[in-house]
């Protein structure tokens, strides 16, 4: 004789256990249970009953509730309303992820927007100060974090003071002058007066916005002080050539080389 197989719990039926689809499941009861509770207060408010006859009231219908759910009728209704509880839990959770993954897919659709590149700094605009701040931002940028701006009276020709990452130190006079105003030789001289004697230089450098006559390049050469133009000031500030004290350990790599050739 054949036995009946009988048909699936609700136990047995059920997804694997997930914390989201539970959660919003929970969360749905409560609201159904808390909107039904808050509509039966105001129903039976405005009947205008004390709350000990809706005490009296409710205490019997809880008692019928349970009585009746526990027919094999009443345990169908709770899985038919259980099944549609997650049936919308599960929608309501669809239309989420869907949402999710179209901003996804927008975000990257969009396109991306590239930062502009940076300006070339006019130094000729700056004020004579500012410059030297500037040219002392420079020397910071590229290693030499303890660099800072002494400009003033008494400063004996140094403007900017710097320790170089190998450890030299560096003395900077910067002239901000305009296009047609170069430093001249005299102005050269004064600073070679006092940057190694009195500064302790070890790479002496003049920044001059509007360039240098030639006499003033001749000095230069003479006393191994490092002149830096427009071009030069230009090309160090966008990082198309190594900073001066680089350039100072190129030139006096080159210079026994040259010495040391010829016929």
């Amino acid at each position: 004789m054949a036995i009946p197989r009988r048909g699936r719990t609700v136990q047995e039926r059920r997804t694997p256990f997930d914390l989201r689809r539970t959660t919003f499941g929970f969360t749905l009861i409560a609201l159904v249970v808390a909107g039904g509770g808050m509509g039966l207060r105001a129903a039976w408010r405005s009947t205008g009953h004390p709350p000990a006859a809706a005490a009296l009231l409710i205490v019997p219908a809880l008692a019928a509730v349970v009585v009746v759910l526990r027919r094999r009728r009443a345990r169908r209704v709770a899985e038919t309303v259980t099944e549609a509880a997650y049936g919308i839990v599960d929608a309501g959770l669809a239309e989420l992820d869907a949402a999710e993954e179209a901003r996804k897919e927008a975000r990257a659709e969009a396109p991306q927007e590239l930062p502009e590149p940076a300006r070339p700094v006019d130094y000729a605009q700056l004020d004579p100060y500012a410059f030297e701040e500037a040219v002392a931002e420079l020397c910071r940028r590229d290693g030499c974090a303890d660099a800072e701006v002494v400009g003033g009276a008494g400063d004996l020709g140094a403007d900017v003071l710097a320790t170089t990452p190998d450890g030299r130190r560096l003395v900077v006079q910067c002239k901000r002058y305009g296009p047609t105003s170069r430093a001249g030789s005299q102005d050269l001289q004064r600073f070679g007066g006092t940057c190694y004697a009195v500064h302790e230089a070890d790479v002496a450098l003049v920044v001059s916005t509007g360039g240098f006559t030639e006499p003033a390049l001749d000095y230069a050469e003479q006393c191994a002080i490092l002149c830096y133009g427009p071009e030069e000031l230009g090309a160090w500030s966008e990082g198309t050539a190594p900073p001066p004290w680089e350039a100072a350990v190129a030139v006096a790599a080159e210079e026994p080389a040259a010495g040391l050739s010829g016929p």
